[in-house]
């Protein structure tokens, strides 16, 4: 089987960027160029962050070249210090950003069924060096924020939201974006709705707003520095794209969602491998199709079945694996005593992302699908 060609002749990738429509986004982009107003709060930026605000609820959005800037300027405008406590179950940037800050992380683990930070745990956690809570709305799944703002109102913790997940989904009917102190979002290439690179910060508390603005753009206020500040400014090439993406948004959710469909339908014939979140009753982006291998029934282990599908051109990753506190920056620091984390290390041993997004088609799926069926019946055969 190793010299037969693959199954796919071009690599399906996690997160290959989506594409709105083409001949607005040139427009835009040459309106910009004739403009001659490429960066500084333009027009096109002011009209993204518009958008956001409407789509979401909220009173404010500062748009930010990056969602990992983004975090960082929320940390320093809340005043987060000393120690926060953050999943170790989520991408790194969430980490990173805490760090980048000079705030030490201290790792909770979460719950085992919607992989959101267990509050039982948090509160746990809590110590007098405790000045926040970062929560992580996986896989576009809202954390516990009932039960996560009780416990920050009571410890007088500030309450972010690394939201990179969840543009575009809700919670109790409310969009995710109006929650905690703030929430950050991200429009990386790879999410559904991108702007090729950037973020958002959201929030409704207007002196926070005001300083994450002055954050954004080297302390600046009316012409004058008023604090120390950094460049976090999106340019209006990338709010351009955001715009497009913008208007596309309802055509791509509906594609992530037939796609997370078909392939529910696929792998559940497969014994062992399963999708994860195929019954959400909020609104969701279904920008990530998540599925988990229990290696014992499927007769493989997620890592082999990864090792197995790059081999076919079917680039699935392993999310997240490992987990933050096993990376080299934070083994050292992590008091595994304290908290040994036994959710998180299970989900990074299993969990993996397969291909979706409006680059893969249902054909593409079924492929998958067939290719699956067929090493599953190999390897019985071999046993």
């Amino acid at each position: 089987m190793a010299a037969d060609a693959p199954l796919f002749a071009e690599p399906l990738h996690v997160g290959r960027p989506n594409i709105g429509d083409r001949e607005r986004l040139f427009e835009r982009f040459a309106d910009i160029l004739d403009r001659r107003w490429l960066t500084n709060d333009g027009p096109y930026l002011q009209a993204f962050e518009q958008e956001i605000k409407a789509c979401l609820g909220v009173k404010h959005c500062i748009a930010v070249c990056n969602a990992t800037i983004g975090l960082q300027l929320a940390i320093r405008a809340l005043g987060m210090t000393g120690e926060v406590i953050v999943p170790s179950f989520t991408f790194p940037a969430t980490v990173h950003a805490l760090r980048w800050e000079g705030v030490t992380p201290v790792f909770c683990d979460v719950d085992p069924t919607t992989h959101n930070l267990d509050p039982a745990e948090v509160e746990r956690l809590i110590s007098p060096r405790t000045s926040g809570i970062v929560g992580v709305h996986l896989w576009g799944n809202a954390c516990d924020v009932a039960a996560l703002s009780d416990i920050a109102r009571r410890k007088r913790l500030r309450l972010l939201f690394d939201a990179a997940h969840a543009f575009g989904c809700s919670h109790d009917g409310r969009m995710i974006g109006s929650f905690g102190d703030a929430e950050v979002f991200s429009f990386h290439a790879t999410k559904f709705l991108n702007s090729g690179e950037g973020g958002a910060i959201v929030t409704n508390d207007d002196e926070l707003a005001a300083s994450l603005r002055r954050l954004r753009n080297f302390g600046l206020a009316a012409g004058a520095v008023e604090s120390v500040g950094t460049n976090a400014k999106m340019t209006e090439f990338c709010a351009a794209m955001g715009l497009t993406s913008l208007e596309s948004r309802d055509e791509f959710i509906d594609r992530n969602c037939a796609n997370h469909a078909a392939y529910a339908a696929t792998l559940d014939a497969i014994p062992g491998v399963r999708v994860l979140f195929s019954r959400v009753a909020e609104r969701h982006n279904w920008q990530y199709v998540v599925a988990e291998v229990e290696a014992q029934s499927a007769g493989f282990t997620r890592d082999d079945l990864i090792s197995t599908l790059h081999a076919q051109n079917i680039l699935a990753k392993r999310y997240f694996s490992p987990g933050c506190h096993q990376m080299p920056p934070y083994a050292a620091v992590h008091d595994a005593a304290r908290t040994p984390l036994p959710h998180t290390t299970r989900l990074c041993e299993r969990l993996l992302q397969l291909p979706t997004g409006s680059g893969v088609t249902h054909l593409d799926i079924a492929r998958i699908g067939d290719f699956l069926k067929s090493l599953t019946r190999r390897r019985r055969r071999a046993a």
